[in-house]
């Protein structure tokens, strides 16, 4: 990659700002010297572990503490038989209990799938014992604990002992009558690891002892008293005994950590990794970045990009697209009207995507994985070597044009500027012919009217411009492609105030070819607004259409779920009246047949009567139809028997 064009486009602002979400620093400097891939295959691999890293963010927050010390020397120290300091001991067991902490946030994600951040899983080693042993040992970088070994913690208790039988010695002379006159202070002072008093200097004589220092006006001596020299010489082969056995328990420890190296070194890369992955992902929900779909086939279509080094606050989103229809975009407009910035935010998206980094654009973009990303950006003009702005621009130029490959893109701006406009514009065609010809895309921003023809006539070659608003005089920052760039320079002028005689002139020394042509752009621009008011009319309708369709739908459905909530309640109905009309005639031809006499017949006749008509009515209302019945007159016959 062409690391002249990382710094044109700022890539390394980007990286810097990466950088922050890591306290290690191996991983700040993998950061800060990391590089697109040209495999496409490969940027999908980085692509998808951010996009696990900031899923896994979302659900469970930020993963705990990765601040590590790097122990890589200090374990080959250890295996090569070296003795570790309390420091470094003290950053191998961090290392091991930040790989347990890791290992439980990991196993704690219920949501986590197969993937490339589950697979940490395996190598993850929380090693207990190995931090148990040396936090047990070790209270800080400089201090290990009494109980770190038997023979440490007797080698203390009795420095205590002797310590404490120092200072009584000492505190009974301060007290003695018969030393008081002689001491300058009666405290209890230290000169390296010995015991002292001050002494006047006309007094030294009254107490017999080692001299070891001496005040700067020299009225003071610091005297060790014989009664303590022998304890203190005691007291100091102790110490020589403590620094012996502190430094046999850190080889003993050291020994230990040894025989885990392999594990430790495995938790160590685990952990750095882990730690990039989710640096990234945080760069992404910072930035609300999106993990763009990748190609190589120099395909581009970046739908409301953002730039991501502007405040998204104020940034206005544009979408750029090449590679399908067309290879190359001429880009035209007014001066800060947006044309660097869309240059710049699709050099720097590609860059990004190409790492493994979120880009800041809508969900579904686009982008390609370029060999090289190849930048002409900004003001190149050269004081040490004497060349100018346009001399600069053309040395940069054959630098790229030498390594132009078919899977590269070019951003240039202002291509051909800084001369004779005519010889200007002619080159810069050109050039853009010359890296089609090649086969890589390209980007190019000019104010030369010969180039937006240039995009008129040539196949695969697009007009775009940075929309401009005459009302207020100001650029929108938006990018429309299909659309040549229109000169303002006499609407604005006219608004401004200048004067209408100057601004006629003016038109009339414009060449026919000009003013034919800025009539073109204008009815272009004419026809383009007319078609978005059209369009978002039609979108409009469109969207109306379907809310109608939609709750028509939803309607029938309620419908429909009605009906079959009705029929369903009347099948229901039906086999219950069906269920009672049964029942009732059982129950009366059971009581018919239980009848001996005529009296209890009759009366039976009659309950059978009146159950078969409550079975008809039944039936009637079941059906929905009532059978109409001749209404019986006159009274039964006399004579029936049974």
């Amino acid at each position: 990659m062409d690391k002249k064009s990382f710094q044109t486009l700022e890539f390394h602002k980007i990286l810097s700002r990466l950088a922050e979400f890591t306290q290690n620093e191996p991983v700040k400097n993998r950061i800060l010297g990391l590089e697109p891939t040209a495999s496409l295959e490969e940027a999908r691999l980085w692509q998808k572990e951010t996009t696990e890293a900031v899923g896994m963010t979302l659900r469970r927050g930020n993963p705990p503490g990765l601040k590590i010390t790097d122990i890589g020397a200090s374990l080959l120290r250890a295996e090569r038989g070296g003795s570790l300091t309390m420091k470094e001991l003290l950053g191998v067991s961090r290392v091991a209990k930040t790989a347990g902490r890791l290992k439980r946030y990991l196993e704690d994600d219920k949501a986590l799938e197969e993937g490339i951040i589950s697979g940490f899983l395996s190598v993850l080693e929380p090693l207990r014992p190995v931090s148990d042993k040396i936090d047990d040992a070790i209270i800080s970088e400089d201090e290990m604990a009494d109980g770190a070994s038997p023979e440490l913690y007797q080698i203390r208790r009795k420095k205590k002992s002797l310590a404490g039988k120092i200072r009584d010695t000492l505190q009974e002379m301060i007290a003695s009558p018969k030393y008081q006159k002689a001491l300058q202070e009666p405290i209890v002072t230290m000169r390296g690891d010995r015991y002292v008093l001050p002494v006047k200097a006309e007094n030294k004589n009254e107490i017999k002892g080692i001299v070891h220092d001496a005040s700067a006006s020299g009225a003071t001596l610091f005297i060790e008293p014989m009664s303590v020299v022998s304890i203190t010489n005691s007291l100091a082969a102790l110490e020589s005994e403590e620094k012996e056995e502190i430094n046999r328990v850190l080889f003993e420890l050291s020994s230990f950590v040894c025989e885990f190296s392999e594990a430790l070194k495995a938790d160590l890369t685990a952990i750095y990794e882990l730690d990039f992955l989710f640096a990234k992902a945080k760069l992404s929900l910072a930035q609300n970045g999106v993990e763009p779909e990748l190609n190589d086939e120099g395909i581009v279509n970046i739908q409301k990009g953002r730039h991501p080094l502007l405040d998204p606050k104020t940034v206005v989103p544009v979408d750029i697209y090449l590679g399908e229809d067309f290879d190359t975009l001429v880009i035209t407009g007014p001066n800060t009207g947006g044309k660097t910035v869309s240059l710049k935010t699709l050099g720097l998206l590609s860059l990004m995507a190409a790492c493994g980094l979120h880009v800041t654009a809508a969900e579904h973009s686009r982008l390609s994985v370029f060999e090289n990303v190849f930048a002409d950006i900004g003001d190149e003009q050269s004081i040490e070597q004497s060349l100018s702005t346009f001399s600069s621009h053309v040395v940069n130029l054959v630098s790229i044009l030498k390594r132009l490959t078919m899977n590269s893109l070019v951003l240039t701006d202002e291509l051909g500027a800084g001369t004779d406009p005519t010889e200007g514009a002619a080159l810069a065609i050109a050039i853009l012919d010359y890296v089609r010809s090649r086969g890589a895309k390209a980007a190019a921003t000019t104010h030369y009217s010969e180039l937006k023809l240039y995009a008129l006539s040539t196949d695969r070659v697009e007009n775009a411009s940075c929309e401009f608003d005459l009302k207020t005089l100001s650029p929108t920052y938006k990018l429309l492609i299909g659309i040549p760039g229109k000169s303002n320079a006499f609407a604005i002028s006219r608004r401004l105030g200048m004067e209408e005689e100057i601004l006629s002139r003016a038109g009339e020394l414009l060449n026919d070819e000009n003013v034919q042509m800025e009539d073109v752009l204008a009815r272009l621009e004419k026809n383009r607004q007319q078609a978005a008011k059209q369009r978002r009319q039609a979108e409009t309708m469109r969207r109306d259409a379907r809310d109608i369709k939609e709750n028509l739908l939803k309607e029938q459905t309620e419908l429909d779920r009605q009906r079959t909530k009705i029929l369903e309640e009347a099948r229901t109905e039906a086999l219950r009246i069906l269920e009672d009309a049964k029942e009732e005639s059982q129950r009366a031809m059971k009581e018919i047949r239980s009848i001996r006499d005529n009296a209890a017949l009759k009366e039976a006749l009659q309950q059978a009567e009146v159950a078969k008509a409550a079975l008809r009515e039944k039936q009637e209302k079941l059906s929905g139809t009532r059978q109409t019945t001749s209404k019986r007159t006159g009274k039964p016959p006399k004579n029936l028997k049974p």
